[in-house]
């Protein structure tokens, strides 16, 4: 058999938290050595560590299209940043057999002041192409980016959408014999999308090594044959990418009436204030709880909250997202002119109804949110918890509809 273009073994990235720069001038050596001598501490004695990656092992062989999935904050994109030789791990190995084309946000490898064909030039530079290689391939990515008009403007001038075609172009285009990709692509039109997914294909069936990291599992199973899952910075799982997906999305999975703790769930915020539990029930046309939710229900979503501080005007938000991460339905209570009212320790709970939720047949997300004025973010959970939606096939009409936001009727109760 031949050897792995990729061979990772015990690799781990530590960061430490509250260093400012990773570099010291004069003054500030000396400024150490002064507290030091005084306090018999130095700057960093207090800083805490944190492992972003830890312990990861795992070999890819020629041609295989890799998914990497997880939650925020699970180590995905560490491990891209390792892999294209941007990061240098704390510890183990990664041995890298050939030339990497990475894609990892936008901006990533781009000089701002040069033009789209000056970076061009460049890119295919770094990754070791003779200047006429670069040439023969010029026409084909300026036609796929679609910037042909712009493509002498500097690219600091451009959108992120113009930004990321370009890039893609670049990176898919140059003959990389591995290409690493992250969710950067969310950015791009749906059109785009679709046509990068394509290529990626098409990258993959000409024996090149393509990493993927996406929220959108449909696009992860569609595009991989092989899936690694990430949990807190250590790999949970590396098998085919259906089983993957499959164990993540069990994650999330919520039954008809279950009532989510979700106090340890991931999530951002102040703090003043704490969703405790969700509940979502299917209800069918009569306002009688279902066991399994069909195009046109309605969804009941409960949610309880619970206040550290004393907090006043909570908006409360509930957002369906699909299995590509597509924000599909938004509602708040603000929306009915309503607001939490929470003095400390102060409790309240929310019951969002959502009238004819013409969703199609799939799996979809909840995240939840409170905040003050729009502005302060006192509580956020991405994913909170998912559930399925069945066709109901006596109801043929349902079947090409595609939900928008705001577009089903919304009911609100407090307590």
């Amino acid at each position: 058999m031949s050897k792995p273009v990729v061979s990772v073994r015990g690799i781990g990235k530590r960061y430490t938290l509250g260093i400012k720069q990773d570099y010291d001038t004069l003054r500030d050596r000396i400024a150490q050595r002064a507290m030091k001598l005084f306090t018999g501490k130095s700057e960093n004695d207090d800083a805490k560590t944190f492992w972003a990656l830890r312990d990861i092992s795992f070999d890819i062989a020629q041609g295989e299209v890799v998914g990497v999935i997880g939650r925020n904050g699970a180590g995905k994109s560490t491990l891209l940043k390792v892999l294209s030789q941007i990061t240098e791990p704390t510890e183990g190995e990664v041995r890298i057999r050939g030339r990497v084309a990475s894609l990892l946000e936008v901006g990533t490898g781009f000089h701002p002041e040069l033009t789209g064909r000056e970076n061009i030039f460049l890119n295919g530079a770094i990754l070791g192409m003779p200047h006429s290689e670069i040439r023969k391939k010029f026409d084909e990515i300026v036609a796929f980016s679609e910037v042909a008009d712009f493509i002498d403007t500097p690219v600091k001038r451009y959108s992120s959408g113009m930004y990321v075609r370009l890039a893609f172009a670049v990176a898919a285009h140059l003959d990389p014999e591995i290409l690493v990709v992250d969710e950067v692509l969310a950015v791009g039109d749906v059109a785009f999308r679709k046509k990068c997914m394509g290529k990626m294909g098409e990258v993959a069936k000409g024996g090149r090594t393509v990493f993927f990291v996406s929220h959108s599992m449909s696009a992860v199973q569609l595009l991989c044959s092989r899936g690694l899952l990430l949990e807190a910075g250590g790999l949970k799982l590396d098998a085919p990418a259906h089983t993957v997906v499959s164990r993540y999305l069990s994650n999330f999975a919520a039954s008809s009436g279950e009532v989510v703790d979700l106090s340890a769930m991931k999530r951002k915020g102040t703090g003043r204030a704490l969703l405790r539990t969700l509940q979502i029930r299917a209800l069918d046309a009569k306002g009688a709880p279902t066991e399994v939710a069909q195009t046109g229900c309605d969804l009941e979503i409960k949610v309880t909250v619970e206040a550290v501080t004393s907090v006043q005007s909570v908006n409360a938000a509930v957002i369906v997202y699909d299995s590509s991460g597509y924000r599909l339905i938004d509602v708040n209570t603000a929306i009915k002119g309503c607001f939490l009212e929470l003095p400390a320790g102060g409790k309240s709970e929310v019951r969002f109804l959502l009238r004819d939720t013409l969703l199609n047949a799939g799996t979809y997300f909840v995240g939840l949110w409170l905040g003050v004025g729009g502005v302060e973010a006192i509580d956020d959970i991405e994913f909170a918890a998912s559930f399925e939606v069945v066709h109901d096939f006596r109801e043929s009409a349902h079947s090409e509809v595609f939900p928008g936001t705001y577009k089903c009727r919304f009911e609100m109760q407090m307590k």
